[in-house]
């Protein structure tokens, strides 16, 4: 697992290219706020996590298997995995930012992807 990402991968670097190309500029992973999300927009209050399917369990994902070893530890670890994204985005909620999340699977789509990001990013309405 020390070879997993927690920056910069595929995934990400899609989300970045397509905002960046849509006109939008951001910073990357925000140590200030809550879970280090990926793009932060601060004039706008607004911020981009870009999950993996795996890692983070996305519902009804095909991508998110559960490996056939170890299943407790490996059941145990997404649980937590995903107690704390729920508490990053309600954190950052109270803290007066809006939140997104991108999953792996919707950045293979960027042509779906983006009138949403851009639905996002202009409007008021909070998207989790």
């Amino acid at each position: 697992m020390s070879r997993v990402r927690s920056k910069d991968t595929k995934p990400e670097m899609r989300v970045r290219r397509l905002v960046h190309g849509m006109g939008y500029r951001y910073r990357l992973h925000a140590k200030e706020l809550p879970g280090r999300p990926d793009l932060v927009f601060r004039p706008r209050r607004k911020v981009i996590f870009v999950h993996g399917c795996f890692w983070h369990r996305h519902d009804g994902c095909r991508r998110a298997t559960t490996p056939n070893t170890r299943t407790s530890y490996w059941e145990d670890k997404f649980r937590k995995n995903v107690a704390r994204d729920r508490r990053n985005l309600l954190d950052l909620a109270e803290l007066g930012w809006d939140a997104i999340v991108v999953w792996e699977c919707e950045t293979r789509d960027l042509e779906r992807l983006a009138p949403q990001l851009a639905r996002f990013l202009d409007g008021n309405a909070r998207s989790d």
